[in-house]
């Protein structure tokens, strides 16, 4: 049976006056829940520049969690978690509009959901998942962001795309349409795997390489969190700092037939 642990942590950082960052978990309240329903993590980052970031991020985060929560047994997440997405860019939407259709609020949102030995990952914005695995780590979600979208045409260099001015300008949000297309994938998961969502006052000042050795170092996940964050913070801490680590301690074998899970020997 897919077992796991997990931390989580945000901090306003050194310059910001508030936190905008949002953090939100489900967890599975039998071992019946595990196989039918199984966890959820949620991460969001409310949009700089526009008012009322910290209730976009919150709000879309209890959108996805309430959502979750409602599930009928053996929904596949693959399917759902862009469904709750669009929900809680619907809920964004409404509250960030006022009568003159005049945008007020956004937020970027990374969602992972896990079950069997799988987990989907779907998101929009610039809040990240990775997945990191016999001590190397690799992001799994792609920024939207103008930088990023120019470095995937061959416009930019990984070294230009990183130095551009235009790396925290995004090109996909919450709360801006009435419909938001986010990405979506599914990976497969093992046995000592630990998954980290994170917003961009983390990965955008601490390099791959250090947070590798973070993760290595400190087996408890609420002392590598907390390590994380103090190595965001080391580097300036100019934006609010979040993230979430889940280890995979043990997976169950699924494969699919006809759309249906069964257990592989």
């Amino acid at each position: 049976m897919l077992d796991l642990e997990f931390a989580q942590l945000t901090d306003t950082g050194r310059v910001r006056e508030q936190n905008e960052d949002a953090l939100g978990y489900v967890l599975p309240t039998s071992a019946t829940r595990v196989q039918s329903q199984g966890w959820v993590f949620v991460l969001a980052d409310g949009v700089g520049g526009h008012e009322q970031g910290e209730v976009a991020s919150q709000l879309a985060v209890d959108t996805v969690l309430t959502g979750f929560r409602k599930i009928p047994p053996g929904v596949m997440h693959v399917s759902l978690l862009p469904k709750l997405v669009q929900e809680a860019n619907a809920a964004v939407f409404d509250r960030g509009h006022d009568r003159q259709g005049n945008q007020q609020m956004g937020t970027t949102l990374v969602v992972c959901a896990l079950r069997f030995d799988s987990a989907v990952i779907s998101h929009v914005g610039d809040s990240r998942c990775y997945l990191f695995r016999n001590g190397t780590g690799a992001a799994l979600t792609r920024d939207h962001t103008m930088a990023a979208e120019q470095l995937r045409m061959n416009l930019l260099s990984e070294e230009e795309a990183e130095a551009s001015d235009r790396k925290h300008v995004l090109t996909r949000c919450l709360g801006v349409d009435m419909f938001v297309a986010p990405d979506t994938i599914t990976v497969n998961i093992l046995p000592s795997d630990v998954l980290m969502l994170c917003s961009d006052g983390l990965h955008g000042l601490v390099a791959m390489p250090m947070m590798e050795r973070i993760l290595a170092t400190h087996t408890d996940l609420n002392a590598a969190a907390k390590a994380l964050v103090a190595a965001a913070n080391e580097e300036g801490g100019h934006d609010n700092v979040s993230v979430q680590l889940i280890r995979i301690l043990s997976v169950e074998r699924m494969g699919l037939y006809r759309g249906r899970p069964y257990r592989m020997l």
